[in-house]
């Protein structure tokens, strides 16, 4: 996987131009049935640049938008995009995990929608600083939040190798986990490594050769982990489903977009447990408080057309589920 999921715009464009949301269309088709009625509220988990947020809103006049998103520079480029409508949004800044506080807070019960597009955003990506790209040379950095918590220099600075490999094992899916952790301890024992070419030069010299010459780069997947584990993604994730699922109204619809396996192997987990009947085996029909709490929208993952990774080749390992709410009660958690 690489989520890298926008297309790169112009240097110094402002947010709607250097943003190209994934599925646009297909989302508005998902979400809007379930934002038509006045008091219709839809919560944009993971806002970015805000580019689905405004099609919604732009499609379903009768919604009100709540945004959330971790990091105050996309939150400020979102809120400039979303001001023709800025009556019927709230931004908030919080990881997606913070969506059940954030409703309270606003003093919201009920959503008719949810939004997630999970992974990272092209403005992260696109801002050399930020050291979320294997492809250009800067700090190892990778917080989507920089106003605090532990940079990848940190993790690659204090992590044990048997940690390390872990990290990089179980959020990279990185067959030679255990030699880069390796390598990373002799190197740091040297010298720190601070920035990304250190880290794709260590990893290209750890792995075999024949490794480096299919697959693109090697060290994509290294810096996926440590990307999820600076910034706690799949723990958060984990919590987050389910209380958006907590906070849907009967009808409301959820839709999620993952672009890398592990991602996309909890939101499969969650809504199918939603939509199975917990009716036991030896009864002869369903009992009413068992029935399935959710209905599956997509059958199966649905990915981006041909057209589209052509126009957005980082679009192209995009996977979206949704689910509609079919009446009320708590939705089983589903992940381990």
């Amino acid at each position: 996987m690489t989520d890298e999921h926008d297309a790169v715009p112009p240097a110094g464009a402002p947010g709607s131009a250097r943003h190209v949301p994934v599925l646009l269309e297909r989302c508005v088709e998902l979400l809007a049935p379930a934002l038509q009625e006045p008091g219709s509220v839809v919560v944009d988990a993971t806002l970015g640049l805000g580019g689905h947020a405004e099609a919604l809103l732009a499609a379903c006049p009768q919604v009100r938008l709540v945004g959330l998103d971790r990091d105050p520079q996309a939150l400020a480029l979102a809120q400039a995009r979303l001001a023709p409508h800025a009556d019927r949004v709230d931004l908030r800044r919080t990881v997606f995990d913070g969506i059940a506080d954030a409703l309270d807070d606003l003093g919201i019960d009920r959503v008719h929608g949810v939004l997630f597009d999970l992974g990272v955003s092209s403005l992260q990506l696109d801002e050399v600083g930020r050291g979320f790209s294997y492809a250009r040379d800067a700090p190892l950095d990778m917080r989507m939040d920089q106003a605090g918590g532990v940079s990848a220099a940190d993790v690659l600075a204090t992590y044990p190798a048997a940690d390390l490999a872990r990290v990089l094992r179980e959020y990279g899916e990185e067959r030679f986990a255990r030699r880069i952790a390796d390598r990373v301890v002799a190197a740091r024992s040297r010298e720190p490594l601070r920035t990304t070419q250190q880290l794709v030069d260590l990893v290209r010299d750890a792995v075999p050769a024949a490794t480096r010459r299919t697959g693109g780069n090697p060290a994509k997947r290294t810096f996926q982990a440590l990307r999820v584990e600076v910034n706690g993604e799949l723990d958060a994730l984990r919590a987050a489903l389910p209380a958006a699922l907590d906070a849907l109204a009967v009808g409301g619809r959820l839709v999620v977009m993952s672009y890398q396996s592990l991602e996309d192997r909890i939101a499969k987990q969650v809504l199918a447990a939603g939509a199975a009947s917990t009716t036991p085996p030896e009864l002869p029909v369903e009992l009413p408080e068992h029935a399935p709490r959710l209905r599956l929208l997509t059958r199966g993952a649905e990915t981006v057309p041909a057209a589209e990774a052509a126009l957005n080749p980082r679009a192209a390992s995009v996977r979206l589920r949704a689910a509609e709410r079919l009446r009320e009660g708590t939705v089983e958690r589903g992940v381990a």
